[in-house]
């Protein structure tokens, strides 16, 4: 017996979640994990990207279409992105993921401290595209690719953070930019995963459905109230992942 009356509710509330500023897995995961216990954990994970993927999209074409989003920086960074991805990926073997928790204990915190403190951050755009950005940008897109490859938590907010601070983005296009590089690291983590068990597709597909129609639902919410919506948002998403690493640090 499948728990549809929790799972859906997830989806959407992750969906909607995700399409403002990330971290839809926060939600979505725990609950795959509850309902399949005995289910092996690829299977749950790729699971959870076809769910993710399809409200990832539809809040990249919502956004898409109200937002400028700025290609020439952006697809260098998506492609080295899926590079650091595949690289970080194959760290697993080589370095303990546990290792690498307090260091990103400390860099969230950072992160919080720094959008908290300054009120402006990511209110406006701080400065016009340069020459040099879509070099910066494949480098930043690799290092994103690598710790989402080899850990994970967070990266949505890391891109967010990363777009605003280097490139100067306000907090709608720098949401619209993370998108496009979550829908690449999607796919390909669920070719990933895809290879390495079943997928739940019945599960994942009604769940994709949920989580898009939260997506639609977030979309409108950051497009309508703006960048000052989507920096408390931020900031309370940071939170919760500051809190579940610690928790899982004792």
């Amino acid at each position: 017996m499948i728990d549809w009356y929790i799972l859906a509710p997830a989806a959407f509330f992750a969906g909607m979640v995700d399409a403002v500023v990330g971290g839809g897995g926060l939600i979505q995961i725990p609950t795959l994990l509850s309902a399949f216990p005995q289910t092996a954990i690829p299977t749950l994970f790729g699971t959870n990207k076809i769910a993710s993927i399809a409200g990832t999209a539809s809040a990249l074409w919502r956004y898409a279409r109200a937002v400028s989003i700025p290609w020439r920086l952006v697809l260098p960074a998506t492609a080295a992105a899926l590079l650091g991805a595949w690289i970080g990926a194959a760290l697993v073997a080589w370095i303990s993921r546990e290792a690498m928790r307090p260091l990103i204990v400390v860099m969230m915190l950072a992160v919080a401290v720094y959008t908290f403190r300054r009120k402006d951050f990511g209110q406006a755009e701080s400065h016009e595209p340069r020459p040099s950005d879509p070099w910066l940008g494949a480098l930043f897109g690799l290092l994103i690719g690598l710790y989402d490859g080899f850990f994970g938590p967070g990266t949505g907010s890391f891109l967010i953070f990363g777009f605003i601070r280097v490139f100067g983005m306000d907090f709608v296009r720098a949401s619209a930019s993370a998108k496009v590089i979550n829908v690449a690291t999607n796919l390909s983590a669920i070719g990933f995963f895809a290879s390495h068990g079943p997928i739940l597709w019945t599960v994942g597909l009604v769940m994709a459905a949920c989580n898009l129609a939260g997506a639609q639902v977030g979309t409108h919410l950051a497009l309508k109230h703006g960048a000052g919506f989507i920096r408390k948002a931020f900031l309370i998403v940071v939170a919760i992942l500051i809190v579940k690493q610690l928790a899982e640090l004792i």
